[in-house]
């Protein structure tokens, strides 16, 4: 960890913030660099081998969605990087939102992952070809990410998002252990995703300003 403070301060930049796996749980030599740390949370579930048992963790409303959404989507994989993108960038837009990183980064990064076969998309759609929910969900060799999701508010009680995740699992039980549903701090988020059986972990927010400008930003927010 030294080093890599080292490293930082290296580098020059004005202000730096990065999210440390929950397996890390000692933070002490950035405390003692005169760095900050926020406590966050993400939810993991530990084994997907057994995916009935995995099914049967799941709160009854998840289940209730699954089953519901059976009945009126298809479920697909391989959705381009621009047809990915440019749904996120629909669903954000009607709820008054704007997307939060470029469309450059983002076919990047799915061309990397398809490329070394630990990344993949999976959507649901309906007969007539709307596309209700999508996830981006990359691994390594011993957990799955949920990257990215995104939810067409008009069809967010279609059931489509929890059906997703099951179907995920399923297509991953055989490649990772885990499935890590990259946290949320949103309550209603949170909350969606305690009620599929996974577990709660705690992960370090760790971050400094270098410079007067950020320090100032910093304390203004």
């Amino acid at each position: 960890m030294y080093e890599m403070i080292e490293q930082i301060k290296d580098l020059k930049i004005g202000y730096y913030n990065q999210n440390f796996h929950y397996s890390i749980s000692n933070w002490l030599p950035f405390y003692w660099k005169g760095f900050r740390q926020t406590t966050r949370y993400t939810y993991v579930i530990e084994d997907i081998s057994d995916i009935e048992n995995v099914f049967k963790n799941f709160d009854y409303s998840k289940k209730k969605n699954i089953n519901k959404a059976r009945k009126t989507v298809r479920i697909k994989y391989d959705l381009s990087a621009q047809e990915f993108y440019e749904h996120h960038k629909m669903t954000l837009n009607k709820q008054n939102q704007k997307i939060s990183y470029s469309q450059n980064i983002f076919y990047e990064l799915y061309r990397s992952v398809y490329e070394r076969g630990c990344g993949k998309t999976i959507y649901a759609i309906d007969d007539n070809e709307i596309i209700h929910a999508a996830l981006f969900v990359v691994w390594d060799n011993k957990s799955a990410y949920d990257l990215i999701s995104t939810i067409d508010p008009d069809y967010r009680n279609s059931g489509a998002s929890s059906l997703l995740i099951y179907e995920i699992i399923n297509f991953l039980r055989d490649k990772v252990r885990k499935f890590d549903f990259e946290g949320s701090m949103i309550e209603s988020v949170e909350n969606s995703f305690r009620k599929f059986g996974a577990i709660q972990k705690a992960y370090f927010n760790i971050n400094k300003s270098f410079s007067f400008t950020f320090k100032l930003i910093n304390s203004i927010k």
